[in-house]
């Protein structure tokens, strides 16, 4: 009887096991089989940063590893592989362990020229975002959608989970405050995932002479806006817990003043500060 017992626990495991397995969030990037098929015998530009990976390898050297053409790699805020602080310039160069040029989109070229596009059959964007509207992805999101749509080269995407996706909160963007750190009417949090918010980018005519990007989106597996996600890589040098995701949205608010969001510390947009407040303020 206990020989019995034994077997029927170790299925039911097995079983809680499995439904645990199948459950598992699958991003955009790791759906290999779905997009490499589309990038064959194409000359492949990427816009890629630090949370661009499949476990811990980079996606450009699953790509290269594949025989993907990567022909040029378009860099955003924080760089490509590494880890620079916000609003530090990001200068063009070599990656040098695939020898692919970069391209900054952070700075004077933020948007990709007909001339870097000229010798491009399509472009992957793979960003973690945290959905929040002064997150720049979404606004170099908008800056690569537009150059391919003025050049008629299609776009991409592989989807992530959106951390902050559970809800929208915030007032929306007035026109008048339009920068790099919001471009679109929505709320401080808008709740969806890059690839939905590229499709609202399609879909309000926000591109520039109301252009439509050729858009494709490799989905998520298993993921709804009610899941918990907890991201593997910090999406940016300060964002490094799941803590300071969930506090973004509101204290960094506090970036127009002078008050410290703990740049600098172990908890940055986890505490907040200044010489001249006292406890009890």
């Amino acid at each position: 009887m206990n020989h019995i017992k034994k077997q029927f626990l170790f299925f039911l495991l097995a079983f809680f096991y499995w439904i645990t397995l199948s459950a598992q969030i699958i991003t955009g990037a790791e759906q290999t089989e779905r997009y490499f098929p589309l990038l064959q015998h194409k000359k492949v530009a990427v816009c890629f940063n630090p949370t661009s990976v499949i476990n811990t390898t980079h996606l450009v050297d699953t790509l290269k590893s594949a025989h993907i053409n990567v022909v040029k790699i378009f860099a955003p805020e924080h760089g490509f592989r590494g880890e620079a602080e916000a609003g530090a310039a990001i200068h063009s160069a070599m990656d040098t362990k695939t020898e692919i040029p970069i391209v900054s989109l952070y700075g004077k070229n933020k948007k990709p020229t007909a001339e870097q596009l000229k010798d491009v059959d399509i472009i992957v964007f793979d960003m973690q975002d945290v959905g929040c509207r002064f997150f720049t992805y979404i606004s170099t999101l908008h800056y690569i959608m537009e150059a391919a749509a003025a050049q008629q080269v299609p776009v991409l995407i592989f989807d992530r989970p959106n951390p902050n996706g559970h809800f929208v909160d915030g007032p929306v963007l007035e026109e008048k405050y339009k920068s790099f750190v919001g471009m679109h009417p929505v709320p401080v949090v808008h709740g969806m995932t890059i690839g939905e918010y590229a499709q609202m980018i399609n879909g309000e005519k926000w591109l520039e002479n109301g252009w439509v990007c050729d858009l494709q989106i490799i989905e998520c597996k298993n993921y709804t806006h009610q899941s918990r996600y907890s991201l593997p890589v910090k999406p940016s040098p300060n964002l490094a817990t799941d803590e300071a995701i969930y506090l973004y949205p509101s204290l960094c608010l506090f970036e127009g003043t002078d008050i410290s969001l703990g740049r600098g510390t172990s908890k940055p947009f986890q505490i907040f500060g200044h010489p001249a407040l006292t406890i009890g303020d």
